[in-house]
């Protein structure tokens, strides 16, 4: 009788928090568990479900289990998912403009980043409204860098490589368009099997993320100077959103800024300490001359001149340009 007691108890305590939430987002990402993204992810969950009292919370899809970036964005669109981490790529096919964060040698520092992330802040926001989606946190990927089987320090040594490019990624294909590279189109769930193979030899990432998708086993070489800086953010379908009362989006967007900027800062630091870790383990990082690094700086500017009037236009990278030029300036950098 006592145990019988005790189980109705219990269900009817469970059913009680089942009940009172009222709001659960499906979130899907690519970062596989036990990673730092997945762990702050779970940090914001518990800190929005404490603050809701229970009537919202996060139901994680982890390691890719909903597909490469841009099927997840068709599928929030159906209504699958409600939310997901994205990079630029899957960014790409929500909100064009904002992926001038992603544009090749653009940015040399975190600071360049940081201050052009703020300072268009608003627009940017916009842009991912307009595309029917509302930004809860940026989750900066970082500093994305070539690597290679063979040795990568300038434009002639990238093409004689079988490099890989994000299939559908405009900013990818202009840079490597602007180098003179021809690139082997693949989703990034192909990348590990491909380099496998043999049909790819050189691919591009932030130095975590090439350990965390044990792309690192597979290359000897990394080139010295950044691609570019590649820029996440965590957005949620404006129409779940909207469905929302407005004390569950403060806590979603409040909650949201707060622990995505800590998870900026961290993965910041990993990939420092992946960069340690890679030549560690025998990788050999090859630094440019100053007239290479030149070269490149060029290469940047007519890779962004391709992409004026696919994904922004150039009154508005001429603007972003500008600020970093007089941001530059004006801190003696």
């Amino acid at each position: 009788m006592k145990r019988y007691i005790l189980t109705m108890v219990c269900t009817a305590l469970l059913s009680s928090q089942l009940s009172a939430q009222q709001y659960v987002v499906k979130f899907a990402t690519l970062a596989p568990e036990g990673s730092t993204w997945i762990k702050i992810m779970r940090e914001y969950d518990a800190a929005i479900r404490a603050q809701s009292g229970g009537r919202l919370g996060f139901k994680i899809y982890a390691g890719g289990v909903a597909g490469d970036e841009k099927d997840v964005v068709r599928k929030i669109k159906l209504g699958q998912y409600n939310a997901a981490g994205f990079t630029g790529v899957g960014i790409n096919d929500i909100a064009k403009k904002v992926r001038v964060l992603d544009a090749p040698f653009l940015f040399k520092n975190h600071d360049d980043v940081d201050f052009i992330v703020n300072k268009f802040d608003k627009e940017f926001q916009q842009a991912l409204e307009d595309g029917g989606f509302v930004l809860l946190g940026w989750a900066e990927v970082g500093f994305v860098y070539i690597y290679s089987d063979r040795p990568v320090g300038s434009a002639e040594d990238l093409r004689n490589t079988k490099i890989w490019v994000w299939e559908g990624d405009p900013i990818a294909e202009a840079a490597f368009q602007a180098i003179g590279v021809s690139p082997i189109p693949l989703s990034i769930t192909d990348v590990s099997t491909s380099l496998q193979t043999g049909m790819i030899n050189t691919v591009y990432c932030s130095p975590y993320a090439l350990i965390a998708l044990s792309w690192f086993t597979r290359v000897k070489y990394m080139m010295g100077v950044p691609l570019a800086n590649s820029q996440g953010a965590v957005l949620i379908s404006k129409k779940m959103f909207d469905a929302m009362p407005k004390d569950l989006q403060d806590i979603l967007v409040t909650n949201g800024r707060k622990y995505f900027r800590q998870l900026t800062l961290a993965s910041r630091l990993e990939n420092e300490k992946a960069i340690s870790t890679l030549k560690d383990r025998g990788i050999t990082v090859t630094i440019p001359t100053k007239e290479v690094a030149a070269q490149f700086e060029s290469t940047g500017k007519k890779a962004r001149q391709l992409l004026v009037g696919k994904l922004f236009s150039q009154e508005f990278l001429d603007q972003v340009e500008s600020s970093v030029r007089t941001y530059r300036q004006e801190h003696g950098k």
